[in-house]
């Protein structure tokens, strides 16, 4: 297995000497490669949430280039927002 040194902040180094006391992890290794693990995970949920919220910038641009779109003044917008709401 690979080994990396790694330098940690007095901080960091107190978290894991807890999560050890506590016997939630064996080793320090065993809690560095679970958040590396968190850290993965997080990462590949944002890249999920940017892929979503870059189709839906192309389905709303498609929308306006069909003309599928309403136009509101600042009047009506406060009533369409509750509509919009209630519809969820």
């Amino acid at each position: 297995m690979p080994t990396r040194n790694i330098s940690l902040t007095p901080e960091q180094d107190a978290f894991i000497d807890e999560m050890l006391k506590k016997g939630e992890y064996r080793n320090a290794s065993e809690a560095v490669g679970d958040a590396i693990r968190a850290l993965q995970q997080r990462r590949a949920l944002d890249a999920l949430k940017l892929e979503r919220l870059r189709r839906s910038i192309d389905d709303g641009l498609a929308d306006l280039e069909r003309g599928d779109y309403e136009e509101l003044d600042d009047a009506d917008l406060e009533a369409w927002l509750d509509r919009l709401v209630k519809a969820r």
